[in-house]
């Protein structure tokens, strides 16, 4: 029969095989059944460990640090309903690429079904949102037992890491005594591979983007005028921006790129294209004849609408498999590295339509134009957008929250030589644990992090600012706090009066200024743009959380995004 010390051997030649295969670092919460997983991450010392009080915060904080890192992130918890919290960023991670390890302590199988307390079905708790599930039994801690946990160890990390990215669960079932008093004996069979590399390697797939590049050539040829459309590929963002750059320079055709890909840079760079595709006469004039696209759509409604409707031939780079093309527009799908795609092509390119390029070029300076002159000095959700994207150092991180915020991010960032690196969670598109997801990016990153968040999307992880106080993690929070949802004010929805306000904008009169006393915030009311960046430039130079309210109006945000719209269609003539 296993001995108390048997679990605590093999969880820690689980750690050790994690650390070996370079996770980012583990996130914990508290409780009784996890202990030995807990003890294990903590004493191996070679990755940073995190306490999260609640395990829903956990998750987005892990799911925020793989995200940054490109690594993946351990969670571990308790049994019972402590696993379920885990659910959301989960199902986050799964819809967008993000690797984690999920450790889920258990009580062992004869105490399940049984009235235990704190048991619950685990097995297979998340469904099909992780790639692949183990109930990790009970052994005794053999030399054959051990190999077998290490080698299971790189798996997890090998198929979270995989073609498609995501999480992976582990389900740990764990009898008492969950602590064994003394030193642990050393590990029978003699421990890991040497020189500390993981038991079972990995080999990345090795693609053939010179085969890849031929077939794109061959159609992009053809059409002659064409746009390339980049959105978020996980990974790699200046390897790629850069191979953007050339092929556009190359073939001549505009860059239409959301800033999640990091490729909104360079002079082929078209910024504007959600205000320009509004415009019908543009939007028909400019229509392609071949649409390149690499990763993720993109978030404006406007280009997926024009993308939906164009008679072109469409290629999608999709390294990772996620086959995002709910128009079903695509001809071709290669599963193809991107950016050394692009770059085979931009070696092999004929000579550029310099008046198509040109015309979008144009086009884009005057809707640039015009909406600077709409937006103006004054204070408003589009301008802090505006002001962040112009604003942010190179070595600056910003993540943004769903709903208004990332779309005024997409619709109103310039383009720039070196733009900070921009972060959302838009697998699922949600709000939720926008907060802890920033605390986990911050984490992560050498620079500084900015998370630009709603009134409602603070409301809803308002829990999650205990890290403030509890790692002394630096972020610097803008909160755009309009009184509600905002993004409801644009939809039809806003005209049924008896529910709308209540029910759907839920304005949550959170008291601001008492949120960061109690999380031991420095708080800042700002009233103008010059308020706005002395509030920046202190907190990008700060230790701990700087929370920087910025209040504006519904009503008067829809009139402001309409009249940008109006300008730029009067501009284009």
């Amino acid at each position: 029969m296993p001995q108390p010390t048997d679990a605590h051997l093999l969880l820690r030649a689980l750690c050790d095989e994690l650390a070996r295969c370079g996770i980012a670092g583990a996130v914990t919460s508290p409780g009784s059944r996890s202990t030995p997983v807990v003890l294990a991450l903590v004493r191996d010392g070679r990755f940073p460990c995190v306490s999260q009080v609640d395990e829903r915060s956990a998750g987005f904080f892990a799911l925020g640090l793989a995200r940054a890192s490109g690594r993946p992130a351990v969670l571990a918890c308790t049994s019972g309903t402590a696993a379920a919290n885990y659910l959301p960023a989960v199902i986050e991670a799964h819809e967008a690429r993000v690797p984690l390890i999920v450790l889920t302590a258990d009580r062992p199988p004869e105490l399940r079904d049984t009235g235990a307390g704190q048991t619950i079905d685990q097995v297979k708790l998340y469904g099909g949102a992780v790639r692949w599930f183990q109930e990790v039994g009970v052994h005794e801690a053999t030399p054959a037992s051990l190999r077998w946990i290490r080698a299971l160890a790189c798996r997890a990390v090998w198929t979270a890491l995989g073609d498609r990215p995501g999480p992976v669960h582990l389900n740990l079932p764990l009898h008492e005594p969950l602590v064994v008093d003394g030193p642990l004996p050393e590990e029978p069979g003699g421990g890991g591979r040497p020189d500390g590399r993981p038991w079972v390697l990995r080999v990345p797939r090795r693609g053939d983007a010179a085969a890849a590049a031929g077939t794109v050539a061959q159609v992009a040829r053809a059409a002659g005028r064409g746009v390339v459309v980049l959105g978020r590929t996980g990974a790699g963002e200046t390897r790629l921006a850069q191979s953007a750059q050339a092929f556009a320079a190359a073939w001549g055709w505009p860059l239409l790129a959301d800033p999640l890909s990091g490729a909104r840079r360079g002079p082929h760079a078209v910024a504007g294209y959600d205000a320009l595709l509004r415009i019908e006469a543009f939007a028909r004039a400019a229509r392609p004849a071949a649409v390149l696209r690499v990763g993720d759509l993109p978030t404006s409604k406007p280009l997926r609408t024009w993308l939906a409707g164009l008679d072109a031939v469409q290629v999608l780079l999709d390294p990772q498999g996620a086959w995002q093309d709910p128009a079903q527009a695509c001809d071709l799908v290669l599963p193809e590295d991107p950016a050394a795609v692009l770059a085979a092509l931009a070696a092999d390119a004929p000579e550029p339509d310099g008046a198509w390029a040109g015309a979008w070029r144009n086009a884009d300076a005057r809707a640039a134009s015009a909406i600077a002159g709409v937006l103006g000095d004054e204070l408003s959700e589009p301008r802090v957008a505006a002001e962040l994207g112009a604003g942010l150092p190179a070595d600056a991180t910003l993540v943004v929250a769903s709903s208004m915020p990332v779309r005024d991010v997409e619709t109103f960032f310039p383009a720039r030589e070196d733009p900070p690196r921009v972060l959302s969670n838009r697998g699922a598109n949600g709000i939720d644990g926008t907060i802890a997801t920033a605390y986990g990016v911050a984490a992560a990153s050498d620079g500084p992090v900015v998370l630009l968040i709603g009134d409602v999307a603070l409301a809803h992880d308002v829990g999650s600012l205990l890290s403030a106080r509890r790692s002394g993690i630096p972020l610097t929070i803008v909160l755009v706090d309009n009184g509600g949802g905002g993004i409801f004010d644009f939809l039809p929805v806003s005209t049924q009066g008896d529910a709308f306000e209540g029910h759907v904008a839920t304005p949550t009169g959170l008291d601001v200024a008492g949120v960061a006393r109690a999380f031991g915030l420095h708080h800042l009311e700002v009233e103008d743009l010059d308020g706005l960046r002395a509030g920046l430039d202190y907190g990008l130079g700060s230790e701990g959380t700087q929370l920087l309210h910025v209040r504006t109006s519904r009503a008067e945000n829809v009139a402001r995004h309409r009249r940008v719209w109006d300008a730029v269609g009067a501009a284009l003539g």
